[in-house]
């Protein structure tokens, strides 16, 4: 590893060209090298955090929570949730973080930290797991939570407006008064925020249903790095005026600048909700549950969800909750359907039950009964990654993958861990378990590796053999997670250099001192 490094502690300080190598040692080129000219004359003007600096922010913010100073005073025990991701696996060492409660505070502080040279990261309910949301070294926090009002909603065309900061979760229960909802579902609902979730263009459980955001998203309210305002926040489903811009800015990561408001199109609610779970003996049964479900069900179904028998096992025996169905089975899939007419949603749903059983495609299945059976069967799916920290540390993947070989990863993950002796009780065996589950309609795979803590062992083991196991098939090493931090350096294996090529040059138009989000992403 190589790094260009200053002596005297900076925001922008710090630039390592790593050198990487195939599992099986062939030399996997690096992306970063040609731009190390361009990082060391920015190293040369970066200028160290002082209190003179903090002082604007605080002129310009208040003195109150809108800044946290940890430059001229110690405030490490404020600091930490800044610092660090909520799986505690990234950990950066900001010693600042700002509050910007309007558009306007927001533009006159990036602008200053342009014209300064200060790093940041935009940070929102820093739910990500990539470490895309935390510093790496000592760059500024920019934190969009005071940024968090309700600015409109137009219940005839479904439009919402909102502030980057508002949470997810309080968003959805504002349209529900409304008769509509987000087209975005994520475990995470309670703690992350809509700029994050455009700025990674999260996916979720209703993706299926209503598409990803960048079809969902009307406009966008985005402050650049010198603090120009793009004021981009129609509400119109079409506008065919030139570029469409705020594409460039959805899943970009904060790497081009700061997403403020966001304007969406949110679909009606449906009133009749319909819950199944069900068992399955092999993943070709999955399949053809899949592919029944979508001629059956077709216009209702709104999620097709696939977890495998471990999975389930880990999260029964961290909850000890009863299972919903008897016995044990190698997968299980949950289904939801989503209609207008309850009566006629609920007999589709129990003849497609009927169907698959008598089939012999399920070997168990179970219809909820009511909300809160159904909130207790998406309880299964959704506390899967909660449970799966139980033991201390856990790897994610976020894969996309042809369908027909999306579980094949976690067998051949699996085979190859317990091969080398690595899976197993007890602490000589850092793996507890690798399992697989995500969402069936969106050729979804979440790879996870359960530990007893983070193993450089496992880390071997798996990286980059994940990443060329993808780019064999022709795969995304990010469905829908992002790239941040653990991802950055294996890009090549998803995109192409003549991609990579363009992606730099749209960030070397947007931020040419490279202040935004500095380290990841490309």
């Amino acid at each position: 590893m190589y790094c260009a490094d200053r002596r005297e502690p900076s925001i922008v300080a710090v630039v390592c060209l790593v050198s990487l190598t195939g599992s099986d040692g062939t030399p996997v080129k690096d992306s970063a090298p040609h731009r190390r000219n361009q990082y060391n004359q920015m190293l040369k003007e970066a200028r160290a955090l002082n209190a003179d600096h903090v002082q604007f922010f605080k002129d310009l913010l208040g003195t109150g929570s809108a800044v946290i100073d940890g430059v001229t005073i110690d405030a490490s025990a404020d600091l930490e949730p800044f610092n660090s991701d909520w799986m505690r696996k990234y950990k950066g060492h900001t010693k600042l973080v700002i509050k910007p409660g309007s558009t306007a505070e927001l533009s006159k502080a990036l602008k200053y930290c342009n014209d300064n040279m200060l790093a940041v990261v935009p940070q929102g309910g820093n739910s990500g797991l990539v470490g895309g949301s935390v510093p790496v070294y000592d760059e500024i926090v920019v934190s969009t939570s005071r940024m968090n009002q309700i600015r409109s909603f137009d219940p005839v065309s479904g439009t919402l407006v909102v502030d980057a900061g508002c949470i997810l979760e309080t968003v959805d229960k504002f349209l529900a008064d409304k008769g509509h909802i987000f087209p975005l579902d994520l475990g995470a609902k309670g703690s992350c925020q809509i700029g994050g979730n455009v700025a990674t263009n999260a996916g979720g459980l209703r993706l299926l249903r209503y598409g990803s955001l960048h079809g969902n998203v009307l406009g966008l309210e985005v402050v650049l790095p010198d603090g120009t305002i793009m004021d981009d926040l129609t509400t119109l489903r079409k506008n065919n005026t030139g570029y469409d811009l705020k594409q460039l800015f959805i899943g970009a990561e904060g790497t081009l600048g700061m997403i403020t408001k966001v304007s969406l199109l949110c679909p009606r609610r449906s009133p009749a909700v319909n819950v199944a779970l069900f068992g399955l003996e092999s993943f070709e049964q999955v399949q053809r549950a899949y592919r029944e479900a979508k001629g059956q069900l077709s216009e209702i179904l709104s999620a097709f969800e696939l977890m495998d028998g471990r999975s389930q096992d880990l999260v029964h025996e961290v909850t000890r909750k009863k299972r919903p169905l008897e016995g044990e089975h190698p997968f299980y899939c949950l289904i939801e359907t989503s209609g207008s007419n309850a009566e006629h949603d609920g007999a589709k749903l129990e003849s497609f039950l009927e169907y698959v059983m008598e089939e012999g495609i399920v070997l168990d299945g179970v219809l909820a009964q009511d909300e809160t059976q159904m909130q207790s069967f998406w309880s299964w799916r959704e506390g899967i990654t909660e449970c799966l920290g139980h033991w201390g540390g856990v790897y994610k993947y976020d894969l996309s993958i042809p369908l027909t070989q999306l579980y094949d990863l976690v067998e051949d993950t699996r085979a190859r861990l317990t091969s080398a002796g690595l899976v197993g009780e007890g602490p000589e065996h850092p793996v507890v378990a690798v399992l697989g589950y995500g969402h069936m309609g969106d050729c979804n795979l979440h790879l996870n590796i359960a530990t007893r803590g983070f193993n450089k062992a496992v880390e071997e083991k798996l990286e980059p053999f994940v990443y060329e196991w993808i780019a064999k098939r022709n795969g995304s090493i990010s469905a829908e997670h992002g790239l941040g931090l653990q991802k950055k350096a294996y890009i090549g294996y998803s995109r192409s250099e003549t991609m990579i090529r363009l992606m730099k040059q749209v960030k070397n138009l947007f931020d040419p001192r490279g202040i935004m989000n500095p380290y990841k992403y490309i």
